[in-house]
């Protein structure tokens, strides 16, 4: 008789769980994701707080600081689709070296501006340097980290590169207040330098599909179409509607919108794949992004212009700035957290739970009256907002990139921001008309009544719309 227990009651080794944690080439990877997108949501929310100032010294009134903020959106949104089929042909290191040089150039020059016109101009140009950036980062890493660690990956990027979008007003407050706004933009230069040199030590081939035909018309029916509908909407306060100057230009934006669509069927390689809207969490995922973010675009120009108002609360730039402080403290300390657990118990509460805390926080700016007081009015909304951001903004990224293939991620990444980047522009081209003509304590109380308002429906949609994917 052998001395040796039979194989068969032997306990089988229990599989180890897939690992969270990430080498140093990932980090690494993440890390430059970080920074190259960086400057793009940086660039996108120091704006807010720095328009006061800048209509001072540059001159223009509300449509002005719109077209500060849009004219950066249209050129983003529109090329960003293009941008993302043309990292996918000629990969994404390459295509986002050429964005981190032409981003730097473009900041020199808003930096420089010496008049509205100048400003709008280079801010354009910054846009279409950010739409190379923006795909690019979040693509190098769906295609080089999978598994769980991914989804910790994109959870850090999201943390980093969302509050690089709430910090910015602290940022552009602090120097708009104690240096010049100038050098907020000026600024960028150091990051895309770093980044630049961190690409270097990337190990690994760049990811190249020669055989990609890229859309050259679907893109310029796109931000033509875009371009002159947000012309119209943006200048429709000072001539109204029944003007030519604005339903001409609106009419030929939609119909250049309606052709680029019709295009998309058609294309050999289309910008817009529609194909990729046949996948319930993609479609579903980017009808939540739109409400969402188009929320966070109309609360974060809101919230930093209407506290200087010299007859409202009438605070500094830098205070201003400070309002949003909280959220960024909960941004860094939740989302890589809630990123690694959307992973393991999937997206759909996360995505349904967040949006409705940002709804009830931006309700909460209701409260603001006068005689104003930060502590009571807004450090209530800042902090369910916080939460409910971290809760949302990395399950909602991951979510929808998940649902599709890496071979796709490329394009998949360029919708979803081009998205996001929509919903911002066409909430602020139509400003006026929510806040009612001014931004006065009643125009902000119907702004954050529509924010509010934009919030839930994303969480209406997400609770209806995604489906967790199957536990391994």
């Amino acid at each position: 008789m052998s001395d040796t227990a039979p194989s068969a009651h032997l306990e089988p080794e229990p599989t180890p769980a897939p690992s969270t944690v990430l080498s140093a080439q990932q980090r690494l990877v993440v890390t430059i994701a970080i920074l190259a997108s960086f400057v793009t949501s940086l660039d996108m929310s120091v704006t807010n707080v720095a328009l006061p100032r800048i209509a001072i010294d540059l001159g223009g009134g509300l449509s002005t600081q719109q077209w500060v903020v849009d004219a950066y959106l249209v050129t983003l949104s529109a090329l960003m689709l293009l941008a993302g089929s043309i990292a996918d042909a000629y990969g994404r290191v390459f295509i986002m070296r050429i964005g981190l040089i032409g981003f730097g150039i473009a900041s020199v020059a808003v930096g420089l501006a010496i008049s509205p016109e100048m400003m709008v101009a280079a801010r354009a140009l910054q846009g279409a340097a950010g739409a190379f950036l923006l795909p690019s980062s979040l693509a190098l890493i769906t295609s080089r980290i999978s598994g769980p660690a991914q989804g910790r990956a994109i959870g850090t990027w999201t943390a980093a590169t969302t509050g690089a979008m709430i910090v910015g007003p602290l940022l552009g407050g602090l120097f708009t207040d104690y240096l010049s706004w100038r050098l907020v933009f000026l600024i960028n230069i150091v990051p895309i330098a770093v980044t630049l040199w961190l690409l270097v030590r990337l190990r690994g081939t760049d990811d190249r599909k020669r055989s990609v035909r890229i859309d050259w018309f679907g893109g310029a029916a796109a931000a033509l179409g875009l371009g002159l509908a947000v012309w119209a909407l943006i200048e429709q306060p000072a001539h109204g509607w029944g003007s030519p100057i604005i339903w001409v230009p609106l009419g030929i934006g939609a119909v250049l919108l309606v052709i680029f669509l019709s295009w998309q069927t058609r294309a050999v390689a289309p910008i817009l794949p529609l194909s990729l809207f046949r996948v319930r969490n993609f479609w579903t995922g980017n009808l939540a992004t739109l409400f969402i973010y188009a929320a966070l675009a109309l609360n974060g120009f809101v919230v930093g212009v209407y506290l200087q108002n010299p007859n409202g609360p009438g605070l500094t730039a830098t205070l201003a700035g400070l309002a949003s402080l909280p959220i960024t403290i909960l941004m860094v300390l939740l989302s890589s957290q809630v990123g690694a657990l959307a992973g393991r118990y999937g997206p759909r509460i996360f995505m349904t739970v967040g949006p409705i805390l940002l709804g009830v926080g931006a309700w909460l700016l209701l409260l603001v009256s006068e005689p104003f007081s930060y502590w009571w009015q807004v450090l209530p909304s800042m902090v369910v907002m916080g939460l409910g951001l971290s809760i949302m903004v990395a399950p909602l990224t991951a979510a929808i990139l998940g649902a599709i293939g890496p071979e796709r991620s490329g394009i998949a990444s360029a919708v979803n921001n081009a998205i996001s980047r929509v919903a911002g522009l066409i909430v602020i081209a139509l400003l006026a008309t929510i806040v009612g003509g001014a931004l006065d304590l009643r125009g902000f109380h119907n702004a954050a009544l529509v924010t509010g308002a934009l919030f839930i429906a994303g969480a209406v949609v997400s609770w209806f719309g995604i489906r967790n994917p199957p536990r391994a």
